[in-house]
């Protein structure tokens, strides 16, 4: 067939304008986004619009979205050599991650992308960013690069090692324990050797749409209080829990706070230990401080972003019942997510 791309507009600043009887940013039909890049005319392949029945700034995400977006994906595989997803900013690092996890067998490019300031504005960011996503998305004399990816600035970044780190920048997005997948300057630079390989299966892709949401992030910080933890652990149906830690996956080892962790883990939640710091891994054992959450059985989360590890969890409690396969999955490296076994 011949190459072309499909663009999936889910709103974000990208496509906002203001809305001249309040003064806020609101999003609009993206057709206009279309008059706004007539350089996106200029490729030599078919670009189609896909724009999602409710279009929402992304601080109202749900995983609705994600369930909606890979449907989209599939339903459309065989017609498209790749997707640019156009999103906020805001949460762009969750979507990125959960769909990572959601599309298996993925042998094609699914490439998010938005912007800082409103495509219509003189010194936007959103035209080199949707420009670049198109043609990064459509191979042009380039790897293929079959994975879910944030192009954002001048880099390509696997989606679920990525975060927002500025919410100024033009260069607001981070990866900061893993290589950019790809920097872009006069042209597009490839890191090949980051680049996942394509699928070895001869199957087509597949998606797992059940997410389970009962999860929550429970963040360190001097002056924790035991009732805290148990307002958090007593969540009605809770199942897992993101437990964000010091350094190396270091936390109090006051009586109080233990007592409240091995109440939950009796009570079958899971936790998954991932690291506050912008970079580096979990290492639970290293210091006693982190000795106590090693010997209560709570999951080393490694080096995975926290938007990645809740979007893993609820992958994996969805897809999952028995309570070894689940530590299995989330000890696993399933998608680039973490540095094991890369």
């Amino acid at each position: 067939m011949d190459k072309s791309i499909l663009i999936i507009y889910t709103g974000g600043t990208i496509g906002m304008i203001n809305d001249p009887e309040t003064g806020v940013l609101c999003p609009f039909n993206f057709e206009q986004i279309s008059l706004e890049v007539p350089e996106i005319r200029e490729f030599d392949f078919k670009i189609d619009y896909y724009t999602l029945p409710e279009i929402i700034d992304s601080s109202n995400l749900s995983p609705n979205l994600w369930v909606d977006l890979c449907h989209v994906i599939l339903e459309n595989y065989d017609k498209y050599h790749g997707f640019v997803i156009l999103h906020g900013t805001d949460t762009m690092a969750y979507s990125a991650s959960a769909l990572s996890f959601m599309l298996d067998r993925l042998g094609k490019p699914v490439v998010f992308t938005g912007s800082q300031l409103p495509v219509g504005k003189i010194r936007t960011d959103g035209r080199e960013n949707l420009i670049t996503a198109i043609e990064i998305a459509a191979g042009e004399n380039a790897p293929v690069v079959p994975e879910v990816c944030i192009l954002f600035g001048d880099r390509l970044f696997r989606g679920n090692r990525a975060t927002k780190i500025n919410a100024e920048s033009f260069d607001a997005f981070q990866s900061f324990n893993y290589p950019p997948l790809a920097e872009i300057g006069t042209r597009v630079h490839y890191n090949r050797e980051a680049i996942r390989p394509l699928p070895s299966s001869s199957l087509p892709p597949v998606a797992f749409y059940n997410l389970d949401t009962r999860v929550a992030i429970l963040k360190i910080f001097p002056g924790l209080g035991a009732n805290v933890v148990e307002a958090i652990i007593s969540v009605p149906g809770l199942r897992g829990i993101v437990l964000e830690t010091y350094g190396t996956g270091n936390a109090p080892t006051r009586e109080d706070f233990l007592e409240k962790i091995h109440d939950a883990l009796a009570r079958g939640i899971i936790i998954y230990n991932v690291t506050q710091c912008a970079g580096g891994s979990v290492e639970m054992g290293k210091y006693q401080t982190s000795r106590e959450l090693l010997n209560a059985g709570i999951i080393n989360g490694y080096d995975i972003t926290t938007e990645a590890a809740l979007c893993k969890m609820m992958h994996v409690l969805g897809r999952y019942t028995s309570a070894g396969e689940i530590r299995k999955q989330l000890n696993s490296n399933l998608r680039g997510e973490i540095s094991l076994n890369e």
